[in-house]
């Protein structure tokens, strides 16, 4: 994070503030909705191949259950804390309210480089992780489901985990899990899918034509890589794409199939034919729609400026600072915010929960119309709630969503 400009956890409570003063919200609400309900932190063991012992941290918040259960990712990676879990955790409360989705906002994330470990580390690791986890989480009382650093095989191991401490299978502990166990059709396309969506909502809402428009990329995991594909087929030119290495431009547009088989094959995107850029220099290229689908805090007060795209669809969580905000908006740049944008992961793993929870599963095709819909229905939600307002749509996207979770606090009032 640049200096001067917010952390995950400040941009998270400065969003929120912004639209509690929008909503005029009491500061007994205020003070219930800008406060997590749990937050664990564990310190646990895991025996390496080598028979050494090292000691993990991991985290598990839960922001607001006032909607339902709560519903966020796992991300396994070197910079995770306490502070951007609980940012990460408050943003999924926002996206479900704003999809209309009855959740509560969670995450979760143990601090470490996946990559380092062997398959057996990785196995051993996530099953004492979720035994830390077993007590606060479950069907009705908090679902993960995959994020940076972790896919369908660690939900597969944390649902085999936490059914063998119960002595039968439980299904719907988890989502993002592989069909064979529950998982559905769709899944690991689905939040690159639904940004997909979006970006064809906001091309139309914003007026841009839609032949001949470029492209970027920043993050070629799970979700950019599945955005790179399904814009190329729609004809869209791809011309950057980046991943943690860095990026590879081409004006004329980029091979996507290629560079997907080189990740598949293991290695990064700077071994790919091309012209290499950085990742802060393919935020800044001269294309129409730039997609940050990295790590939050990518675009701060001191490169919004250089932004030369029209229109910003967040892949990723809070990749966009406050500051950033400001600077992008006197500039004229429209920013579909993550909690509508990245929403697809969460709505199919909506999907996911019901259909484990009914033993009755559907095809692919019923998953992305039903996805497409519920999508495509929140756009227009917020766009309508910013023309009215005249607000950006990130700010009617919070507004919209905290009235929601406020609306259920409110109703539900305080127990004893």
């Amino acid at each position: 994070m640049v200096s001067g400009d917010s952390g995950p956890l400040a941009t998270a409570l400065a969003q929120f503030h912004a639209a509690a003063d929008r909503l005029g919200l009491d500061d007994d609400l205020r003070q219930i909705l800008a406060s997590c309900k749990r937050e664990l932190v564990v310190h646990f063991p895991v025996r390496m191949d080598d028979g050494s012992i090292r000691v993990f941290t991991g985290y598990r918040v839960q922001h607001n259950l006032a909607r339902g259960p709560g519903k966020g990712g796992i991300r396994y990676h070197p910079a995770v804390d306490l502070d951007e879990v609980k940012a990460l955790a408050m943003w999924m409360t926002w996206k479900a309210a704003a999809m209309g989705i009855p959740y509560g906002g969670a995450k979760g994330g143990v601090r470490v480089d996946p990559k380092s470990l062997s398959l057996g580390e990785l196995e051993r690791l996530t099953r004492r992780y979720a035994t830390e986890l077993a007590p606060i989480v479950g069907p009705q009382e908090d679902i993960p489901a995959p994020d940076m650093g972790t896919d369908a095989q660690v939900m597969a191991w944390i649902m085999d985990t936490v059914s063998m401490h119960q002595g039968y299978t439980v299904l719907g502990v988890v989502t993002g899990k592989p069909p064979a166990v529950g998982g559905t059709a769709g899944r690991v396309e689905a939040t690159g899918r639904g940004i997909t969506y979006i970006l064809e909502e906001a091309v139309a809402w914003c007026g841009l034509p839609r032949d001949g428009l470029t492209v970027a990329v920043q993050g070629f995991g799970n979700v950019g890589s599945m955005v790179a594909i399904l814009l190329s087929q729609r004809g869209y030119q791809v011309v950057a794409v980046s991943d943690s290495s860095g990026g590879v431009y081409d004006g004329t547009g980029l091979n996507i199939k290629a560079l997907v088989e080189l990740k598949q094959k293991g290695a990064p995107l700077s071994q790919a034919s091309g012209d290499h850029i950085s990742n802060q220099e393919l935020l800044e290229l001269p294309v129409d729609i730039l997609i940050p689908a990295a790590l939050e805090g990518q675009i701060t007060s001191q490169n919004a400026s250089r932004v030369q795209a029209r229109l910003i669809i967040e892949g990723a969580n809070g990749p966009t600072t406050p500051e950033a905000d400001c600077i992008l908006k006197e500039n004229g740049v429209t920013v579909v915010p993550d909690i509508l944008a990245n929403a697809g992961g969460l709505v199919v793993s909506y999907f996911e929960w019901v259909q484990d929870l009914q033993s009755f599963f559907w095809d692919e095709e019923e998953v992305n119309e039903r996805l497409s819909h519920i999508m495509r229905r929140a756009f227009r939600e917020i766009t309508s709630l910013a023309e009215r307002g005249r607000m950006t749509l990130r700010e009617a996207a919070m507004v919209l969503a905290v009235s929601r979770v406020a609306e259920a606090v409110r109703l539900r009032g305080l127990y004893p």
